[in-house]
């Protein structure tokens, strides 16, 4: 099993990408998402693999960044990360995030994704 560093990087790597406008628009997001993905939206609403796809193509870039991920293995093929984002839109939109990762035959996939708006990090 990897150190917790090397698993936290890893993830924390993956987190970042999927904020990236080009990898948003790109079949990318559909490897990293599981079968059966869904998303409870900082909207409130909840959204599937299929719906966070076509979102994610159709939305204008923008710069996101991620502070403070945490990974914690619940089972050796599950992983829980937690982060904080910041949409540096104008006024900027703080969220804490949570994601559910799983491990299929070497590949990690997301499975579960929450978004909750928050305040400014203090």
């Amino acid at each position: 099993m990897p150190s917790e560093n090397v698993l936290t990087i890893y993830f924390q790597e993956l987190e970042e990408s999927l904020l990236q406008s080009g990898v948003r628009k790109s079949e990318r997001v559909s490897q990293l998402l599981a079968e059966g993905f869904f998303e409870f939206g900082s909207s409130g609403r909840t959204l599937s693999k299929e719906q966070i796809i076509a979102s994610l193509h159709a939305e204008s870039p923008v710069n996101c960044t991620a502070t403070e991920f945490k990974v914690q293995l619940l089972a050796p093929q599950t992983a829980l990360v937690t982060y904080r984002a910041c949409r540096h839109s104008e006024p900027p939109v703080f969220t804490v995030r949570s994601s559910i990762w799983q491990q299929w035959e070497g590949l990690w996939q997301m499975v579960f994704h929450q978004g909750t708006i928050s305040t400014a990090p203090t």
